[in-house]
């Protein structure tokens, strides 16, 4: 856990108590300071009872200037409408802070590493601290995926904070000074949580002023948003690496015909085959792995480190997870657990690095629709939609796909169920995967995108075992 001493002997409300915040509550009450902790649940309030951290309701507090407000990163403090915490707090100009500026004011010493983007960060984040530790470096990994910042341990100067942010979190923060920072993509996503696009493109462009002065600034070019940003940041006078997972790209590190190539000036045109690296199959992918090897190689992290590392990044759950395979009658199907594609862009991804797909999708739609599945829909053999948004995504399919069989499951079970029979039909082809890349977010069925994601490795799994296999 990460000492916060700028706030010893000081009042800190802090709003929120879920991992991050229970994280956050705790590191301040070690570090002397006099926390005020609210959630609107009793689970969180009771989990941070069990943890010596007494309840104190924020709303009934006369707030000040002088006491900032610490607000968990799923709370609004603007749009779509300000918890009445955070509206109290703003009122009386009260800092509103999260918990990686609570780190970056407590690390001024430690190297950061920043990882941003509408898809891919996790994978990126795990994949950069995973060739830091290749390389020998003391390397502490987290943010909004995995251990929340402040849970980290404490590194001091020779380590590495890796850290996955969120445009909630960006927000929220002002001192961090990066020495790299990625920016992968921008897609429209969680709109309503800034006002629309413009605010959240704001938001992510809220990295590049999270730098160092002698930073790199590593920008995906593979879609338009993103691209035009990078431009933003070479205009003000910071150091761009564009990377691309479909494209050489001359200055940059680019993927084509799955070959990264680096051609910044200090890589002289390196390759490196990626289909030796597993756990990074598909473009999308590919953009992820020349991210992480423009950042790791702007920190001095020797290019055949990176390219061994790419080899043995054993990849992360409910990301194009590969949960088992059946043959059976002369056909091999592989289940595929890409739970974590919550919108249309990250799904159409998916869609994209597969051949023969039974495809299953839908849950809780989100603002974006799903134009952006359209272009890769041609590998599609069947889906198989389940949740409240299905009859919608039927619709659209429809309309995007008149030919393509749709079948409306219901739940999740029964939409492996019913994927699982159209892959081993007379007319099915010999190998085929069945993929759960939902394009919805999973909170009307399941609680959180990982539960269903271990549904459908337990709903595999039972299929496989019923067949006397193993999946």
């Amino acid at each position: 856990m990460i000492p916060v001493p700028s706030f010893a002997n000081r009042r800190v409300a802090v709003m929120g108590l879920g991992v991050a915040g229970l994280a956050t509550a705790r590191a301040l009450a070690e570090s002397g300071a006099d926390v005020l902790a609210w959630d609107d649940a009793a689970a969180g309030r009771d989990a941070a009872a069990a943890a010596g951290i007494a309840a104190t309701d924020l709303g009934a507090l006369d707030w000040t200037a002088d006491l900032p407000l610490v607000l968990s990163p799923g709370i609004p403090d603007r749009f779509p409408a300000p918890h009445p915490v955070a509206a109290a707090a703003r009122a009386a100009n009260a800092e509103i802070l999260c918990d990686i500026e609570l780190l970056a004011r407590s690390v001024p010493a430690a190297t950061c590493v920043t990882v941003t983007g509408t898809n891919g960060k996790s994978t990126t984040t795990a994949l950069i601290g995973h060739i830091l530790r290749a390389a020998g470096r003391k390397v502490e990994v987290g943010g909004n995926f995995g251990p929340p910042a402040l849970g980290l341990e404490p590194l001091g100067a020779g380590g590495t904070y890796v850290l996955e942010l969120s445009s909630y979190q960006l927000d929220r923060t002002y001192s961090l000074r990066a020495q790299a920072t990625v920016l992968l993509n921008i897609a429209e996503d969680h709109l309503e949580r800034h006002g629309g696009l413009d605010g959240y493109v704001a938001a992510k462009r809220r990295s590049f002023d999270l730098t160092a002065p002698d930073a790199t600034v590593v920008v995906g070019t593979d879609d338009p948003m993103a691209a035009a940003l990078a431009d933003h940041a070479e205009e003000a006078g910071q150091t761009v690496i564009r990377v691309s997972g479909r494209a050489r790209i001359d200055g940059g590190v680019g993927v084509s015909d799955g070959i990264l190539r680096d051609d910044t000036s200090g890589g002289a045109g390196r390759s490196v085959d990626l289909a030796r690296a597993r756990a990074l199959h598909g473009a999308h992918n590919h953009q992820n792995a020349a991210a992480a090897w423009a950042a790791c190689r702007s920190l001095a992290v020797a290019p055949e480190v990176v390219a061994a590392a790419f080899e043995s990044f054993p990849g992360l759950p409910h990301r194009q997870e590969t949960v088992g395979e059946i043959s059976v009658g002369g056909r091999t199907v592989t289940f595929v657990n890409d739970s974590k594609a919550t919108n249309a862009v990250a799904a159409a991804r998916a869609l994209s690095a597969y051949d023969d797909i039974f495809w299953i999708a839908g849950g809780r739609g989100k603002q974006g629709g799903y134009a952006a599945l359209a272009p890769a829909l041609s590998s599609v053999r069947g889906a198989f939609l389940i949740g409240e948004d299905a009859p919608a995504l039927a619709r659209f399919l429809a309309g995007a796909a008149p030919t393509l069989p749709v079948t409306v499951s219901g739940g999740l079970e029964n939409a492996v169920a019913d994927a699982w029979t159209a892959a081993t039909a007379g007319d099915a082809p010999a190998a085929s995967v069945i993929l759960l890349s939902p394009a919805c977010a999973s909170f009307d069925q399941f609680a959180n995108f990982g539960a269903r994601g271990d549904a459908f490795r337990t709903f595999a799994g039972n299929l496989s075992a019923g067949l006397g296999g193993s999946a």
